[in-house]
């Protein structure tokens, strides 16, 4: 498991108490509604999912480095971005940038079948181990701008890094009436949007300003 953290709090319940009141003041307090979502942030172990040196700010309202020059999201963004992409659980849902695997793991449960796309292949290799457990989810090292189209098409998917524009092959790879969230803008400035695709057309709704580290690729930054 490399650097990550196998850190637990002084008992199950402490940590269950930790995710009780991070969901309670950070998500719900926001405006996050949706109870699917809640409950998988109730249920997921986030200290589980950053390094060891950070295990006890897992919860706090921020995003934290994960190595590699990557982060994982702070909460109630993460939160946000998987109300927006609407889950019922009988979607096939595609991640583009599998990071820590946290968001991988919300997704797990909310969805019928998860392909996440990691271009940092140490991240990947660390997050197959970590999500060995969740026969739902297969992560692919790959440049996410290109989606996965022997895979699609995917009723949902959400980019965790901000790119210059929407991929045009992710607008591809999206089913009729299927929703794309992810972060637009420069380097330093985004608005975290959700696109929902109608026929050859897309609708667009701006969600929050936001930051991310950047979407490198063929669609996105270079290097």
């Amino acid at each position: 498991m490399g650097l990550f953290s196998q850190w637990r709090s002084s008992s199950p319940r402490d940590a269950r108490a930790l995710r009780e009141r991070m969901v309670r003041d950070q998500i719900e307090a926001r405006g996050v509604r949706d109870p699917r979502v809640l409950d998988a942030m109730r249920e997921v172990p986030r200290e589980q999912f950053v390094p060891l040196d950070r295990a006890k700010q897992a919860h706090d309202d921020c995003a934290l480095p994960i190595g590699e020059g990557q982060t994982i999201s702070q909460p109630y963004i993460v939160g946000l971005m998987l109300e927006a992409l609407a889950l019922s659980g009988e979607e096939i849902v595609l991640e583009i940038g599998t990071g820590s695997g946290y968001e991988t793991a919300l997704l797990s449960h909310l969805a019928a079948r998860v392909f996440s796309v990691e271009r940092v292949a140490a991240l990947a290799d660390e997050c197959r181990a970590r999500l060995a457990e969740f026969r739902n989810v297969e992560i692919v090292v790959a440049d996410g701008t290109l989606g996965l189209p022997d895979r699609g098409p995917f009723d949902a998917i959400v980019v965790t890094a901000a790119g210059p524009s929407v991929p045009q092959p992710l607008v591809d790879q999206l089913a009729e009436g299927g929703r794309l969230v992810m972060p637009l803008g420069s380097r330093d400035e985004q608005m975290l949007v959700r696109l929902t695709r109608h026929g050859a057309e897309t609708t667009t709704t701006d969600l929050c300003a936001c930051r991310f580290v950047p979407l490198i690729g063929a669609h996105g930054f270079s290097a």
